[in-house]
């Protein structure tokens, strides 16, 4: 397989940027209205919604508690409550979000070296990502040859939208980009996203650097169990991680 990678896929929340804190910090509000309204007494924080729904879009949040506690969400409520997400989370990440540490002078690298075309594959919405990368100055590494934004989005450009880990988003994706499994790398730092990535048959690298460090060896575990070929805890071991995954 040495050489014949030439397409890099990229994860957006906590694996180039530090958003999911944020995020799910801005979603625990409405996601506890939407509970009370329905009769669950149940309270969810921004640190227990990343427990127990790492790696899903809201979209996909909200669908799980559909199931979990088996109430109703009317299709004009999911859309009403998708979009006022949206706004909360967009807010909050334009205030105060951060790139993943390292990970700018690798897309630089990377960028310079010519060798990779480098997208990014989210289970948020579009407009989320779009605002995430330009916020941190990252939407120039992702951009095709007429100078189009390579941001694939589970929730925005799929009909009907998904979430990971359905593998439809990086199919898509793989599709547009006129591009093969065998020929790309994902880098996913979540199970859902993990699963997504390789149930697609793409190989895949798990970072794990945005955890806790008392957790990042269960991480480790979680997404080698997920099908994660290589796992990074610092993106300087990126281009190890690369050449690894690339002569597997």
């Amino acid at each position: 397989m040495v050489g014949k990678i030439n397409t890099l896929l990229f994860d957006c929340d906590n694996t180039l940027v530090l958003s999911e804190e944020l995020a799910f910090e801005a979603c625990a509000d409405l996601i506890n209205k939407i509970c009370a309204e329905r009769g669950i007494s149940k309270e969810f924080t921004g640190e227990s919604l990343i427990v127990e729904f790492v790696g899903q879009n809201f979209r996909g949040m909200l669908t799980t508690l559909q199931k979990e506690y088996g109430i109703e969400i009317a299709p004009d409520d999911m859309e009403k409550y998708v979009r006022m997400e949206e706004d909360a989370v967009i807010a909050k990440l334009k205030a105060a979000l951060r790139p993943c540490p390292g990970v700018d002078e690798q897309l630089e690298s990377l960028a310079a070296s010519k060798k990779y075309l480098l997208a990014v594959v989210s289970s948020s919405a579009l407009r989320r990502v779009k605002a995430s990368v330009e916020k941190v100055g990252q939407i120039k590494y992702f951009k095709g040859p007429n100078g189009e934004d390579l941001i694939y989005s589970a929730a925005t450009s799929l009909d009907p939208p998904t979430s990971k880990p359905n593998p439809a988003i990086y199919l898509h994706a793989l599709k547009v980009l006129g591009k093969t499994a065998e020929e790309s790398v994902a880098i996913e730092d979540s199970k859902s996203g993990t699963l997504s990535a390789t149930r697609a048959g793409i190989k895949t690298i798990g970072y794990v650097g945005p955890y806790a460090p008392d957790k990042q060896e269960e991480m480790t575990q979680v997404l080698r169990d997920a099908g994660a070929t290589v796992i990074m805890r610092d993106w300087s071991e990126f281009p190890a991680a690369l050449e690894k995954i690339g002569s597997t």
